[in-house]
């Protein structure tokens, strides 16, 4: 306990650049308290009609001893769980430890600038009146969570610790979402860009979107079998009567892992889309090719067949005609032949 006395700061977190920790608590007689101090928080345990919400946020180069200390002296979490939240494992996953529950669960947002998926990776441990998450980096959804609390202390938290887990999962899950409509989105605009004028560079973008896609796909397998199991499975921290949210969650992220696979399908038509383009265009290119190489072919022939020498005495064909309208001849031939071929490659609507 002296390691955490010394690290209280005011308002109950540190400083900017160090872990942050908020704690929420809502005793039995229904008091709720936005600001608990982490010197009680061994009373708040204790209190088995209350609700204890404990929230530490590390920074994103690593984990501080601080956390440690609360999660081994204060909770007496098993260190093997310990070691997995202070690390991130990148694997959705559920483990039972009898009085409490460990879950792995993860956040999906797309960077907008290079359209690649970032997970959060957000680790809980929820107990029978109480419930710990911890992450890296701030997470928009726990904020949000926390600030709705905070505007309305009296009705958030009465439904206990598992309820309160359900909807931060709840707010997971719909920001994944948001991440599926966002691909979705940048689909589109590559489609157009393709119709419009097409490039290596949506080429690359096809390419960075579909691994995005696999990514999120593979995620949600995972999560899917987390609420499956807290939504079925009977542990201890979780009420019988709430286990239908859980379910409510799961049917979500099923519905969103049947969209995720229809994203690759559009991913999948948009890449041929790029290539039946392409292929268009060098056929366009290869067809006005060849149509200026057959409008030149009879200039060519002319030119070969008479070796132009129409002055001078190197002329050995002898015509009745003078040498000069030969040469004029030749020239209106070759000038009108590339014309009429053009005409001609209208005429048949080769262009």
């Amino acid at each position: 306990m002296t390691a955490l006395a010394g690290a209280t700061t005011q308002g109950g977190t540190l400083d900017s650049s160090g872990p942050k920790v908020r704690i929420l608590y809502r005793d039995g007689a229904g008091t709720m308290h936005l600001d608990w101090p982490r010197e009680d928080l061994e009373t708040a345990l204790q209190d088995a009609d209350g609700t204890l919400w404990l929230d530490i946020e590390d920074p994103e180069d690593g984990p501080t001893r601080l956390a440690e200390s609360i999660l081994q002296d204060v909770f007496h979490f098993h260190p093997l769980a310990i070691e997995d939240a202070l690390k991130e494992t990148h694997i959705p996953k559920i483990d039972d430890w009898d009085d409490y529950v460990y879950i792995v669960f993860h956040a999906s947002a797309i960077d907008d600038r290079t359209d690649d998926l970032v997970l959060q990776e957000l680790d809980v441990f929820l107990g029978l009146n109480y419930l710990v998450t911890y992450h890296t980096g701030p997470m928009c959804f726990i904020d949000e969570g926390r600030q709705a609390i905070e505007r309305d202390p009296r009705d958030r938290m009465k439904d206990g610790a598992d309820h309160l887990l359900f909807r931060f999962l709840e707010r997971s899950v719909d920001q994944s979402l948001k991440a599926i409509e966002v691909l979705d989105e940048r689909i589109d605009d590559i489609q157009d860009q393709i119709i419009a004028r097409p490039s290596p560079e949506s080429l690359q973008s096809i390419f960075r979107i579909k691994r995005s896609a696999i990514h999120l796909q593979k995620t949600f397998g995972p999560q899917r079998e987390v609420l499956n199991k807290l939504a079925r499975d009977p542990y201890k921290p979780v009420k019988l009567e709430h286990r239908v949210y859980f379910r409510d969650v799961y049917d979500h992220i099923v519905r969103i892992h049947d969209i995720s696979e229809s994203l690759r399908d559009l991913i999948a038509g948009t890449l041929d889309t790029y290539l039946s383009v392409m292929s268009n265009r060098t056929n366009e290119i290869m067809k006005t090719l060849t149509l200026v190489t057959v409008m030149f072919m009879p200039m060519s022939f002319i030119v070969g067949f008479w070796g132009m020498n129409f002055f001078g005495e190197t002329l050995a064909f002898q015509a009745p005609l003078p040498k000069a309208l030969l040469f004029v001849a030749s020239l209106i031939v070759m000038c009108l032949s590339p014309i009429l071929m053009l005409n001609y490659a209208r005429r048949h609507k080769w262009f």
